[in-house]
């Protein structure tokens, strides 16, 4: 076992004794574990995570984010008798809701939801429309949060562009010698400059506003309940903060509609199915519409190829600097990732004119 679990569940206010605990789930950041106490005879579990403080550098920022979302959760959730609507989190020894061990991690402790699970990939156009439920309902219950801004944990993290600023300075640098194999690329993308700061310019003018959003819009971050399949939870809520409904929206799009692995060399299996956007856009407005404008409905369709831009100008730009940021596997790697977001993006534009008139009808 990498950590010393026994020792840390006594940093946390948890009733009971600690029998055992084991890794657990798929996630590649913070390291996660199923812990479970014995509580007056009653096996008890809950989920212990070490905070990767190399990813999230202001720990103690996301855990105040963390802790206020999930107070206001928690207390909407229960008034309507759902007590598995929002992460609990258990409070420290010192009344906070993190722990320092000894090596000076940041630990936290919450609730184990019980018979609810994930998927890593999406099986139908009803889990994508569940889940884009779940995500919009997240979105409505978080309007009214009281306490003022969030902290904004990561700066700049949808702020596309700024991303081309990042690419267009590892352009003009080209330390690795690579920019002679992504000319069609960078054409691409810089053709379509002028777009991508639309959303912000009418962020700036008032016409869109600032919301709480989640930023981390896969399939994977919505418990789905094991014997009904309705969404149950949101979870994975690192990267909550301020931010736009079309951050989330668009990942949405991007994560969700093409049935192809985010690196697929062969870039004929790239492409947005349509039926999986309508699943997306009806589940989403069944919860959100009641609270967006309508220039935030304007640009729902928008924002896919938004997103999906942005995250292939990231790919590009850290293929350039010589792969400094993301993981790779293999030669050229963030230059197939960039290739599968750049067709994802032609696939919406070829049927963005459909995707406004379905708008239009819900």
């Amino acid at each position: 076992m990498k950590h010393d679990l026994q020792t840390i569940s006594g940093l946390f206010r948890i009733p009971g004794l600690f029998i055992s605990g084991e890794p657990y789930g798929t996630g590649h950041i913070n390291d996660t574990y199923k812990v479970t106490f014995d509580q007056s005879g009653t096996r008890v579990n809950y989920i212990f995570q070490r905070i990767n403080h190399n990813v999230f550098k202001q720990p103690a920022a996301v855990m105040e984010n963390m802790s206020r979302v999930c107070t206001h959760l928690g207390q909407k959730s229960r008034a309507c008798g759902d007590a598995r609507g929002a992460i609990t989190l258990m409070t420290s020894q010192n009344g906070s809701f993190y722990a320092n061990d000894q090596e000076g991690n940041f630990w936290r402790a919450y609730c184990f939801i019980e018979n609810a699970r994930t998927f890593d990939i999406i099986e139908s156009a009803e889990q994508a429309r569940l889940a884009a439920q779940a995500f919009g309902r997240f979105q409505c219950d978080l309007v009214d949060i009281p306490g003022g801004r969030l902290n904004d944990t990561i700066p700049n993290f949808h702020n596309t562009p700024w991303r081309i600023e990042n690419l267009e300075k590892a352009i003009a640098e080209d330390k690795m010698g690579r920019l002679k194999e992504v000319k069609k690329e960078v054409d691409f993308i810089l053709e379509r400059k002028e777009e991508c700061g639309i959303l912000l310019a009418l962020n700036a003018k008032g016409e869109i506003p600032e919301r709480i959003t989640h930023n981390d819009t896969k399939l994977n971050n919505v418990l789905l309940d094991s014997d009904t399949g309705k969404a149950v939870c949101v979870i994975d809520l690192d990267t909550v903060m301020p931010g736009l409904v079309h951050n989330d929206f668009g990942d949405m799009i991007r994560t969700s509609t093409s049935p192809a692995l985010e690196d697929e060399k062969d870039l004929s299996k790239v492409y947005m199915q349509f039926e999986m956007f309508e699943a997306l856009l009806r589940g989403y407005l069944e919860s959100a519409a009641s609270f967006l404008t309508p220039a935030e409905k304007h640009y729902l369709p928008f924002s896919g190829k938004l997103i999906t831009l942005e995250i292939g100008t990231r790919f590009l730009t850290d293929y350039l600097e010589g792969d400094v940021y993301f993981k790779v596997h293999r030669e050229g790697h963030n230059l197939d990732r960039c290739r599968t977001q750049i067709k994802l993006v032609q696939s919406i534009e070829e049927q963005f004119d459909k995707m406004m008139k379905l708008l239009e009808t819900i």
